[in-house]
């Protein structure tokens, strides 16, 4: 826009905004507090937005659209406002406005809670696909539980992690409308009998416990379009409200238990289920937004096509993100055949067009099992429909391959007293994908192998990608205005267009620039350090980050004990040649994961032992993060010179934070381990650091023995005296990690930490040469940058749409 149109818009802007403090606040704009110039800016927001929202829905059910609905347990969307400002390409003038009006745009985006939706990669990964979906003008909605205190709230006490509830909805949240109206109930426990009702059999649903599900939906805007999506999050609530009478008797805990029990369902993500109530909360769950989701999809098809559910299976494509909603499958067909009487066969063929799994993992206890008299006694109808699936499906796989029975039986969705939901979800899907080339292949001649022999045609491949919108044009403006000067503003729309960027690869101006940029990021981070954990970093050291879940594949510990062993060879030559190095990490452990934990426990050990020696300070510090989010995530990815990618080979499906520093120019240490090889065959190997066991390797060790962890620890002394600090007190009085220790000797090392140990030392020893050569490290990062549009979002859509989805 021109001048004179944005000082109209300005004008305007600025005259609503004044409107709309008054409105939401009761006060003048003068004496508003922050928090109220933040609600009402977001009003102002939701105000634009949802008039397209409504418009585009409409010209949805006008033309019958082909639509995505993406089932996951986890939406980690973060911060909205700044990005929906961007969006609707307001953000020069929202920034101008508000600093004419005298107000700090900054804090006000600090009101914004984190929307505690989500963990890690598998709920970032959705968000960068509604996000990608939404700029690309896809129609594609999510359906999740709107989780009243999300995970949890990480707080480092003592150098533990402490989990506090997480309260995002303290303050409201403007960016959902709650729909009471579309409300559905679902049914747990009860009965079921059958009967001959016109000549077909009837299954009825008795005494079963009611929980209402109520929808709130998020519009999910496109970049620079007209397309507005939708995140539909379910909150369980008791079908009758309060028990008035029962508490006005006296019986004041009997009368809430209800309320709380319903209400329990959507409270927090990944409730403990290391006993036999937090399992059954996780089913409840599980099967509640899968549930409420159909009905309403299904419900809604209907009421535009003539209250009938044919073509539902080419119109509708519901997705299945991991193995949480596996319960799609027996669902649909229960809701296609006991509420819209279709038979079996017709319901059967509609629902395995209809339903498409990713699977994101290879890891034995990721991949879902449900005790059958858990399933049986909470949801009898749906295991009545999958026991029926197993025994169509085993039937048929005996008369197809009569010579292969034990194989056939081995592939059974029941067995072991369990219900296997990945075997679920590949019987009842018409296409399963991994998320990287490594993680399908293992998939196929692996993990599945048995199903691929018999379904070759349903398994696929698709990478996964990073909304470049979150991650690089707002999480690294000043890079993003280097790259509009210096290629134009076509990227934006395609990130294969940073592929220009080969243009200024050996561009001493664009160095300099570049250079700048990221040493201002850093600057911003060391900052953020000072200010929340009062520790001083040095923006000019080499920032080596690892942030990520804490996890023992994800070798957060191998990390930690390379860091021991650097602090040994500096206090015994403190004069050792090195460029500083700042090691920073952040990432949360399951609260029942003790192990995890440990690690956690390790890091700020180690941290805290290297930040108060002023023997090493100008060499090395060493810091742990807090509450790792979105919002932080997006602070460290601009500032991150070292992207840690260290998980043991074959573990890692693909990982998406590798492509998100990798956009920002970080270089990638990393083993040969999911989408780490696309972005090595991207980059070349000399624009990235790898090292240690192949995938191969891994599985060779793992299924025919012959690495014995304790043969490294005697014949390597660097080894024996980091193994040995663990738990002789050098970390601290009373510190002991006996746990780590008995698990890398006399467990034998797992995740190969000590396998990998000289190879990840030689790595660092390479990262530290590339680094003292400016000029070399510098044309790495930009390499990295240019390369990245392989793993946008984008692309990572556009391959659903053309290879499982078929959307024109």
């Amino acid at each position: 826009m021109n001048s004179s149109e944005k000082q109209t818009k300005k004008e305007a802007f600025k005259a609503d905004y004044i409107n709309k403090i008054e409105e939401v606040s009761g006060n003048c704009l003068e004496e508003s507090s922050v928090l109220k110039q933040y609600q009402a800016l977001a009003e102002l927001v939701m105000d634009e937005i949802t008039t397209q929202w409504a418009k585009i829905n409409t010209q949805y059910n006008k033309h019958q659209t082909k639509q995505v609905y993406f089932f996951s347990i986890e939406f980690l969307i973060g911060r909205l406002l700044k990005s929906y400002i961007n969006n609707i390409d307001m953000d020069e003038v929202v920034t101008e406005s508000l600093e004419e009006l005298g107000l700090d745009y900054a804090a006000i985006q600090e009101q914004e809670s984190d929307p505690g939706l989500g963990n890690g990669g598998l709920g970032r990964l959705m968000a960068c696909y509604l996000d990608s979906s939404a700029a690309m003008g896809m129609p594609a909605n999510g359906n999740g539980i709107r989780y009243k205190y999300g995970l949890f709230e990480q707080r480092i006490i003592n150098g533990e992690q402490v989990e506090v509830a997480d309260n995002w909805l303290k303050n409201g949240y403007p960016f959902e409308i709650r729909k009471p109206d579309k409300s559905v109930i679902v049914k747990y426990y009860g009965s079921i009998h059958s009967e001959n009702i016109n000549g077909s059999l009837t299954f009825i649903h008795e005494d079963y416990e009611p929980i209402m599900a109520v929808p709130y939906d998020i519009p999910i805007k496109g970049y620079h379009n007209e397309t507005v999506n939708s995140l539909r999050l379910w909150s369980a609530e008791p079908i009758d409200g309060f028990d008035l009478p029962t508490f006005n008797q006296g019986q004041f805990l009997y009368a809430i238990r209800q309320k709380s029990e319903a209400e329990s369902i959507s409270q927090i993500l990944y409730p403990n289920d290391s006993g036999f109530d937090g399992k059954l909360l996780r089913l409840k769950q599980e099967y509640f937004f899968v549930c409420a989701g159909l009905k309403r999809i299904v419900s809604h098809y209907k009421r535009n096509n003539s209250n009938s559910v044919d073509g539902f299976g080419e119109k509708i494509c519901i997705h299945i993100n991991d193995t949480h909603p596996a319960m799609c499958g027996p669902e649909l067909m229960r809701i296609l055949m006991d509420e819209e009487g279709l038979g079996w066969n017709d319901a059967w063929k509609m629902t395995v067009s209809a339903l498409s799994f990713t699977n994101h993992t290879v890891l034995p206890e990721a991949l879902e099992k449900w005790p059958i008299n858990m399933m049986n006694k909470l949801l009898p109808r749906i295991y009545m429909i999958i026991e029926e699936i197993n025994r169509r499906f085993i039937e048929e796989l005996d008369a197809c391959y009569p010579n292969n029975i034990e194989r056939n039986h081995s592939l059974s969705i029941i067995k072991d007293g369990q219900v296997h939901m990945a075997s679920l979800s590949i019987v009842t899907s018409h296409s399963i994908n991994g998320v990287a080339s490594l993680h399908s292949k293992i998939l196929r001649e692996e993990t599945f192998n048995g199903f691929y022999q018999v379904f070759p045609e349903r398994f696929h491949s698709v990478t996964n990608g990073v909304s470049p919108r979150r991650f690089l044009m707002r999480s690294n403006p000043k890079l993003k205005d280097l790259l509009n000067e210096s290629i134009g503003i076509e990227w934006e729309k395609n990130l294969f267009q940073l592929k220009k960027l080969s243009n200024y690869i050996n561009d001493p101006v664009f160095y300099e620039k570049f250079d700048a940029i990221k040493l201002a990021n850093k600057f911003y981070l060391a900052d953020y350090i000072t200010k929340h954990i009062d520790i001083s970093v040095d923006p000019n050291s080499i920032f080596d980050i690892q942030v990520k879940r804490i996890h023992e594949y994800k070798r957060q510990l191998l990390n930690a004990l390379h860091i021991l062993y650097l602090y040994n060879r500096l206090k015994e030559n403190p004069n050792l040649e090195m460029a500083p190095r700042t090691f920073i990490f952040a990432g949360k452990a399951a609260p029942g994961y003790y192990f995890a934990k440990d690690i956690i426990k390790l890091i700020n050990a180690i941290a805290y032992m290297v930040n108060n020696d002023k023997t090493v300070q100008d060499k090395m510090k060493v810091v742990f993060l807090a509450n790792f989010n979105v919002s932080l995530a997006e602070i460290i990815y601009p500032s991150a010179n070292v992207s840690e990618q260290i998980s043991t080979a074959g573990k890692e499906a693909s990982g998406t934070s590798n492509m998100k520093f990798m956009m920002n120019g970080a270089i990638t240490l990393g083993t040969m381990d999911g989408a780490n090889i696309e972005i090595s065959e991207a980059v070349g190997p000399t624009n990235i650091v790898t090292f240690g066991l192949t995938s191969d390797e891994v599985f060779h060790y793992q299924k025919y023995g012959g690495y014995h962890s304790v043969d490294v620890f005697e014949q390597d002394p660097r080894i024996q005296k980091v193994m040995h600090q663990l738990v002789d007190g050098t970390l601290g009085f009373g510190l002991n990690f006996q746990s780590i220790y008995d698990s890398l000797i006399l467990y034998n090392d797992p995740y190969f930490v000590l396998k990998d140990f000289n190879a990840y030392s030689d790595a660092q020893n390479r990262i530290d040469q590339l680094f003292r050569n400016n000029k070399t490290w510098t044309k790495m990062s930009i390499s990295n940058i240019a390369q990245s549009g392989m793993f946008s979002s984008d692309r990572s859509i556009a391959d659903y749409q053309r290879e499982i989805w078929e959307i024109k």
